[in-house]
C-alpha cells in the first residue's frame, strides 16, 4: 500500500455517481492565495464518501474529547499558513 501526504483536496466532481477529487499539497501562499500542486486523485462511490465522512467525523470528535484537537484548530492552521 502506498502512503500519500496531502494538505487538502481540490476539484471535487460528481460524474455518473462517482465522486472524484484531487489530493493536493500547498506549495506556498502568495497574496492570500495558495499555490497548490496535485499529488494524487481519488474516486469513490457516494456510499463510500458518506462512510468516509462518518468515520472522519468520529475521529475528529474523539480527538476533541481527548483534548488533542480543538474544533477551531483547522481554521487557525489555515490562517497561520497564510501569514508565513
Amino acid at each position: 500500500m502506498q502512503t500519500i501526504y496531502a494538505d487538502g483536496v481540490a476539484n471535487i466532481t460528481l460524474i455518473d455517481g462517482i465522486i472524484r477529487f484531487d489530493l493536493v499539497n500547498i506549495m506556498q501562499f502568495e497574496k492570500e492565495k495558495a499555490n497548490i500542486r496535485p499529488v494524487a486523485a481519488l474516486a469513490m462511490s457516494m456510499p463510500a464518501l458518506l462512510r468516509t465522512h462518518e468515520q472522519l467525523s468520529q475521529a475528529i470528535n474523539k480527538m476533541v474529547e481527548d483534548g488533542i484537537l480543538k474544533k477551531d484548530d483547522a481554521q487557525k492552521a489555515v490562517m497561520d499558513g497564510k501569514q508565513s
